[in-house]
């Protein structure tokens, strides 16, 4: 592995101390030599609005558009909102995907992580997430699968990862380094 690929992570969840959050952070710890993981942010950009996406968009989609578009690869982490993914994420995703035609997202590697408290680990979201990822031509790692259920105790009361959490987290991220080299167009 000697190159260096540059990963776009969307964390769906938008409180400053989420959980998701900390596993982007954890896992940008964890990251092979090969992974430079930065968590581009979702909470500012406006919500979808073809009107406003003309001839000047708004800066928030237009530096969004470039931060993914300059990206290697995608890590997406969410929590699950009534069994699907949060609406800025999904947001996210529209604002990316357009104008049509001009998707920030096709042909970059991706994966999925869903984080929740939860005993089902944030599936139902995992997987509509992957949905999307199919329709915008986003090559998604299927395995190792990826849902931490339980993850109100991923982490101390200090912020650490827990040393329980931490080999799947390793796994995971591993693989993921594996996958982009496999999958990254040149």
């Amino acid at each position: 592995m000697s190159n260096v690929y540059t990963i776009a992570v969307l964390v769906g969840s938008l409180r400053k101390e989420s959980i998701n959050r900390k596993v982007a952070l954890a896992l940008a710890d964890l990251a092979p030599a090969n992974l430079k993981l930065n968590i581009i942010e979702i909470g500012d950009l406006p919500l979808y609005n073809e009107d406003i996406d003309g001839a000047s968009p708004p800066a928030a989609y237009s530096t969004f558009r470039q931060l993914v578009s300059s990206s290697d690869a995608l890590l997406f982490v969410t929590p699950e909102y009534n069994r699907s993914v949060p609406a800025p994420l999904k947001n996210a995703i529209d604002v990316g995907s357009r104008p049509y035609g001009q998707s920030a997202w096709g042909g970059k590697p991706g994966a999925v992580i869903s984080v929740s408290p939860g005993a089902v680990g944030g599936f139902g979201a995992n997987h509509h997430l992957r949905q999307s990822m199919v329709f915008l031509d986003v090559p998604c790692m299927q395995q190792p699968e990826a849902y931490l259920s339980g993850a109100g105790s991923a982490f101390d009361e200090a912020g650490k990862l827990s040393e329980t959490v931490k080999p799947f987290l390793q796994k995971f991220i591993n693989a993921y380094g594996k996958w982009v080299e496999q999958h990254k167009k040149e």
